[in-house]
């Protein structure tokens, strides 16, 4: 047994947060102690509070860019790295990454820089993630360190390198609970020249809903469909205080005009249209992914609903006059309630309209103990996850409680 795995047993007797440097250090220390609470940045500290004290693992000491190749389209870097990093490097090589993780910080009032590994961790997908796909599809490969201190490396540089691409899957969304990453791989797409929205003024839950299957349905490549019912939209002042369907269009400029001009045409019935030029684009669509609309310093539960798209406003009218608004073209709904009351009602909505998952991103310490918030497994999926676990921590030395 090494010093440094010595040292480990030795303090495992009271909490205490370990910062590996390197791969071999994660390795290291997990070999020799256990108990341990994945963090990244610890910005999306969204999790139950019901297991005893951990150890925390911080992971933003395995920082770096290892490889980038603009050509290439992929990038390699060491999970701690700040995600401001990654998109530094991307913007001077004319590139993005699609899935926009978002960043839970103005909602949760966390501290720290968000990071690669986290973003992948917990699966973070913004609002193109209807039409892009999730962050665990960008998700190419990765190293990661098991419960026993093995290093694995699993996936490659490309889609089409299938070795281990499963297995990766595994990692997107795990909420560390089953193995902390210390390297991976993803892939990008070149930046867009410019982009627009376009917002159709007055209208209701039902009629933006249909308004924007309609928008999904022509040729004009619509990458974000959100709708803000008026109490939401008063809050931009890039918009005029009525409830607000956003459509938006991306890519050269020239294509984008005559795009936006095809929907406008195809949409027409929606008679008060305005279009949000390129910076009035950016700056809504951050504040809609970032959930600033509920940023209001306190801990009033905030749920993030993922429904079938036609279904979202059916959900919210559970709830009567409510603080909603809806992304992934009516799929995502941010849902803001008052109370620690509404967790079986919340339940039992997404049920009725046909079955979805629900989180509960933001409340009070005290609700977080009493309730799960993830949303409950059924029997099967709930011993698959078991196992899977199991293969990748057979010691238990992970905590599972963030995952309800």
């Amino acid at each position: 047994m090494s010093v440094l795995q010595q040292e480990m047993r030795d303090n495992m007797s009271s909490v205490k947060t370990f910062k590996p440097k390197s791969e071999a250090d994660l390795a290291s220390m997990i070999l020799g102690g256990d108990n341990f609470e994945i963090i990244g940045g610890g910005t999306r500290a969204i999790g139950k509070l019901d297991a005893p004290p951990r150890n925390l693992l911080d992971m933003t000491g395995v920082s770096g860019i290892i490889d980038y190749e603009p050509a290439e389209m992929v990038m390699i870097a060491k999970a701690g790295t700040p995600i401001a990093d990654i998109e530094k490097a991307l913007k001077k090589g004319g590139q993005r990454m699609v899935f926009e993780p978002l960043d839970y910080r103005p909602l949760l009032g966390t501290k720290g820089k968000p990071t690669i590994g986290g973003a992948i961790a917990t699966n973070a997908s913004g609002p193109r993630r209807f039409v892009a796909g999730a962050c665990r599809d960008s998700f190419l490969g990765a190293r990661f360190v098991n419960g026993k201190g093995d290093i694995i490396k699993a996936g490659g540089r490309v889609m089409k390198n299938v070795t281990g691409l499963d297995l990766i899957k595994l990692l997107a969304g795990s909420w560390g609970t089953i193995a902390p990453m210390s390297e991976v791989t993803f892939k990008v797409v070149p930046q867009v020249e410019t982009e627009a929205t376009l917002v159709l003024y007055g209208i209701s839950d039902l009629d933006a809903a249909k308004a924007m299957a309609s928008a999904m349905a022509t040729p004009c490549e619509v990458t974000g469909a959100a709708h803000l019912p008026q109490n939401i939209a008063e809050q931009f002042k890039e918009l005029d205080g009525k409830s607000a369907t956003l459509l938006r269009l991306e890519g050269f400029e020239k294509s984008v005009n005559l795009r936006i001009e095809k929907l406008q045409a195809i949409l027409s019935d929606y008679s008060e249209q305005h279009v949000l030029n390129d910076k009035q684009t950016k700056t809504v669509w951050t504040s809609l992914r970032d959930v600033t609309p509920f940023s209001d310093g306190t801990q009033d539960p905030v749920w993030k609903i993922s429904v079938a798209p036609m279904a979202g406003h059916q959900l919210v009218a559970e709830f009567g006059p409510a603080d909603a608004y809806y992304d992934w073209q009516g799929g995502l709904v941010w849902l803001r309630l008052d109370g620690d009351h509404h967790v079986h009602k919340v339940r039992a909505a997404v049920k009725k309209v046909g079955g979805g998952h629900a989180t509960l991103v933001r409340a009070s310490d005290e609700h977080r103990r009493s309730v799960s918030v993830f949303q409950p497994e059924n029997p099967a999926v709930a011993e698959i996850s078991k196992r899977i676990r199991k293969q990748f921590d057979p010691l238990g030395k992970f905590y599972t409680g963030r995952m309800g």
